[in-house]
């Protein structure tokens, strides 16, 4: 395994962008440290992949990883790594979102992503709430969670995100948890290798914007919450639908095959009697 010093100068900018602004206890940075050693298993070199993020804290990932990367505006990572994709198949697009940035302001994007099943890996930050722009809630907070616009709960049903790609037609995805960095780490390598649009949602602790408001406690137990509550996926079927309660599916949840979109796009060129690079 890389020695972490390594890891360091290899994957990130150092001299130029640290110290980082998220906050004591946000699992932003476990989910970073999970993407890197999936890339470290890959023969891919550093030019051969592009990183786009949108905005809000998880938008950040893009300034401190040393890659080609592209800081978009708000929910627009996925329209220009679509871009990206087209111009150069070879290259390997990774997009890294928050839930609101995917599934909010990006989601007419993220379902469109979905059924082009475009080769483009997309890492879904889910903290359940707008950190960075106030604590606003987003499509993902739980009913009757609070959030500075919903001082007395939500009340709208939330996303699940990945029955929401799922039902889109993304060909790979999976979740994990800020509690399980290991099995972050194998599902993104997964996720990396796959041929066509992959989902990995990274459930992750914003202490200061949804823990703090909501009394959840501290970092560490609302990591254990994630532990607590969640099931590996064909255990999860198996459980009556009235003993769920806050039980969650973890694993990897889909891997099918299917065409993917920039061959498609290639066929219609050389019909049309064009170049294809």
């Amino acid at each position: 395994m890389m020695h972490t010093t390594e890891a360091i100068y290899k994957y990130l900018r150092p001299d130029k962008k640290f110290p980082h602004v998220w906050c004591p206890g946000c699992g932003i940075g476990i989910v970073m440290g999970a993407l890197v050693r999936a890339i470290e298993k890959t023969d891919l070199t550093k030019d051969e992949i592009v990183l786009v993020s949108g905005i809000g804290c998880s938008g950040r990932m893009s300034t401190y990883l040393d890659f080609n990367t592209l800081h978009t505006t708000h929910g627009r990572a996925l329209t220009f790594a679509t871009g990206i994709k087209l111009a150069n198949p070879k290259l390997r697009v990774i997009t890294v979102m928050g839930d609101g940035d995917a599934t909010a302001i990006g989601g007419n994007h993220l379902i469109h992503a979905c059924r082009r099943n475009i080769d483009i890996t997309s890492i879904i930050i889910n903290n359940n709430i707008y950190g960075m722009t106030g604590g606003q809630y987003s499509p993902t907070t739980p009913m009757a969670r609070k959030a500075s616009t919903a001082q007395y709960g939500s009340i709208e049903n939330p996303f699940d995100i990945c029955k929401l790609v799922e039902a889109c037609g993304a060909s790979f995805i999976a979740r994990g948890t800020t509690f399980h960095a290991k099995m972050l780490d194998a599902m993104m390598l997964r996720a990396l290798n796959h041929k066509g649009f992959s989902v990995v949602e990274a459930m992750a602790q914003c202490p200061v914007q949804y823990g703090r408001r909501n009394k959840l406690g501290t970092p560490m137990e609302m990591m254990q919450w994630f532990k607590d509550n969640s099931v590996s996926y064909p255990a999860f079927n198996k459980i009556p639908p009235d003993e769920v309660g806050d039980q969650f599916p973890v694993g990897v949840l889909v891997n099918r095959e299917d065409t993917e979109y920039t061959d498609r796009y290639r066929e219609i060129v050389k019909k049309a009697g064009g170049d294809v690079p």
